[in-house]
């Protein structure tokens, strides 16, 4: 083995609802990054927030299915210190020679900046956007209102924070008679409700109250689910390709996306008028200037029979799973999923 290979930590798990998922992007990013060239160090961070460290063969069990993936590997491990940031204890791991970290911690406490932040303050390269990108992304609200400014079209909104009085007919004569619930600060659809009537309402209130204090109510957009994968630092690019989401259950939840095998159809490429592409594209590289991205992410769209598009959200950290639609969409526009990681490895040192 070549000894100057450049040592990666592999960050995945996490406490928020997207664990599982997150260990799935990690089994198939560490399947594919060349250990000709990368030393592959597997890190993960449990539900209840320990760290553990362990080699990539061994550390994961049931990698294929969400449901029952979990952690094989659990030899405690110290996060990267500078000077006396932390104290490690005996018997530990450690992460101090790792060269760049590689996060893919989907949803809060690995997306929002709070890892990113930790890695800032230990002084380490990795991959994905800054502190500044990942929160602003993560809020649902705070990135709309990114998006309005620099005149790129949302769904129309509104927000609501915990204790607040909620007209429910208020909300139909505004947004419509079809609304949908979600957190603003929570990834993967969960705890998302498409409401249409009263009881369904006060339900999905009382769920989005439950991962959230702050929640976004939105109008439903009657359209097709267009997804556009952007990468780079300085000078980001959208892939050539677009990719469409036809969900099978009522949107596309999470079971959909991830428990339900047949949840779904993904379609790349989508088919769409070529100046309508072309629109969306460049929408989304403005995005994702716009929020402070750096390295990679995923912008989400609604496009109606108009071919008018409305921005959903941006995912700063998108999955990698063998079903996911951000490598998906590079494969397709030429670049194959090892080389995106080595892209975004790179990236990620540039910064």
């Amino acid at each position: 083995m070549n000894s100057t290979r450049l040592k990666v930590g592999l960050i995945c798990g996490g406490t928020s609802g997207e664990h599982q998922v997150s260990l799935i992007s990690a089994y198939h990013i560490q399947k594919a990054l060349d250990r000709n060239r990368f030393d592959v160090r597997m890190i993960g961070i449990s539900q209840d927030g320990s760290w553990f460290l362990g080699d990539s063969e061994n550390f994961l069990e049931n990698h294929e299915d969400v449901r029952k993936v979990a952690f094989t590997s659990s030899l405690p491990v110290t996060i990267p210190e500078r000077q006396s940031l932390v104290i490690r204890p005996e018997n530990s791991g450690s992460l101090d020679d790792i060269d760049v970290f590689f996060p893919i911690t989907h949803g809060r406490l690995g997306e929002d900046g709070a890892l990113q932040g930790l890695l800032e303050l230990a002084g380490k390269p990795y991959v994905g956007s800054e502190v500044y990108g990942s929160a602003i992304c993560m809020d649902k609200d705070v990135c709309k209102r990114l998006l309005i400014q620099n005149d790129l079209p949302v769904v129309s909104y509104r927000v609501f924070r915990s204790g607040d009085f909620i007209d429910y007919e208020e909300l139909i004569q505004e947004l419509g008679s079809t609304l949908f619930v979600k957190p603003c600060r929570e990834g993967s659809s969960l705890g998302v409700s498409k409401v249409h009537n009263a009881r369904e309402f006060q339900a999905a209130i009382k769920d989005a109250f439950g991962i959230d204090r702050k929640i976004m109510i939105e109008k439903a957009v009657q359209g097709r689910e267009i997804e556009c994968s952007v990468l780079g630092n300085d000078s980001p690019k959208a892939a050539e390709v677009l990719g469409e989401i036809v969900p099978r259950h009522d949107f596309y939840s999470y079971e959909a996306k991830y428990v339900d095998d047949e949840g779904a159809d993904l379609i790349i490429p989508a088919q769409i008028e070529s100046k309508t592409s072309l629109k969306i594209r460049e929408a989304a590289v403005e995005a994702f200037r716009c929020t402070e991205c750096r390295g990679m992410a995923r912008v989400d769209f609604f496009l109606n029979q108009d071919d008018d598009f409305f921005i959903n959200e941006i995912n700063t950290l998108p999955g990698f799973t063998s079903i996911s639609m951000y490598p998906k969409l590079w494969e397709a526009s030429g670049m194959s999923y090892s080389k995106l990681l080595e892209h975004l490895i790179e990236l990620a040192l540039e910064n």
